[in-house]
């Protein structure tokens, strides 16, 4: 009977020891992994906008396509085919009379109608140059205002995955490292998420708020600067051994 108390303490003191080493082996960590690279944008979007003001509709109309004809006009004779201009519907808003106090009546006394006129194109050196240079146009009376333009990269998609793999392996290496620094050694990455892609203008600092509260696949794409760059960064879990 001694022996066989001695034999069950024996079997549950080893089951319990296997159990605690099974359980202690058995955990993970979670690393977020960074990539960054720089680009320069391969496509612009400008538009420009011009208005006129009239009294009446059918008048506002002719001045307004007048002023069509001249941008037309002006934005062919800088090389710019005119499949490439986009000119949009007209938009139109009432200008009311206002009382003696200042204040708006149900009066209109006059309409103002405006349209506006976009290039979207890959020569990014030609349409930035008229961006800054489409204000002359109001030497030739159209009250025209250019827009700031925005650059694209129409690559991103294909540059996410080989970001994403070089996010990864950074990832790896941190996890390696404090895995070693721990005592303990790196197992198989179990579960990779994008974190979140950032495209930023050079030299600035990425957002890091949509990392650090937990948004997954947060993508900030700067359309103001020529020159930008990517970061992305990738949420790793791997097994650690001891």
């Amino acid at each position: 009977a001694l022996i066989l108390a001695l034999s069950v303490i024996i079997s549950c003191f080893i089951g319990v020891k296997g159990l605690a080493d099974f359980k202690r082996k058995k955990y993970s960590i979670n690393i977020k992994g960074y990539t960054k690279q720089q680009i320069l944008s391969d496509w612009i979007v400008w538009t420009g906008y011009f208005d006129v003001e009239s009294e009446s509709l059918k008048d506002g109309y002719s001045l307004l396509e007048a002023d069509k004809e001249r941008v037309n006009k002006y934005l062919t004779s800088k090389g710019f085919k005119e499949e490439e201009l986009i000119f949009s519907s007209i938009s139109i808003s009432e200008k009311y009379a206002l009382n003696e106090y200042g204040g708006r009546t149900n009066e209109v006394i006059g309409y103002n109608l405006a349209q506006t006129v976009t290039i979207s194109s890959s020569d990014i050196d030609k349409v930035t140059e008229i961006s800054r240079k489409s204000t002359e146009l109001l030497n030739e009376g159209v009250q025209f205002q250019s827009q700031a333009p925005e650059y694209h990269y129409t690559k991103l998609e294909d540059l996410k995955v080989s970001m994403l793999a070089e996010a990864t392996k950074d990832a790896t290496k941190r996890a390696e490292l404090i895995a070693v620094n721990a005592g303990s050694e790196l197992g198989e990455l179990t579960n990779a998420k994008l974190s979140s892609i950032q495209v930023t203008p050079l030299y600035s600092v990425p957002n890091d708020y949509f990392d650090w509260y937990g948004y997954g696949s947060y993508v900030d794409n700067d359309k103001v600067s020529l020159e930008k760059e990517v970061t992305v960064s990738v949420n790793c879990t791997f097994e650690v051994k001891r």
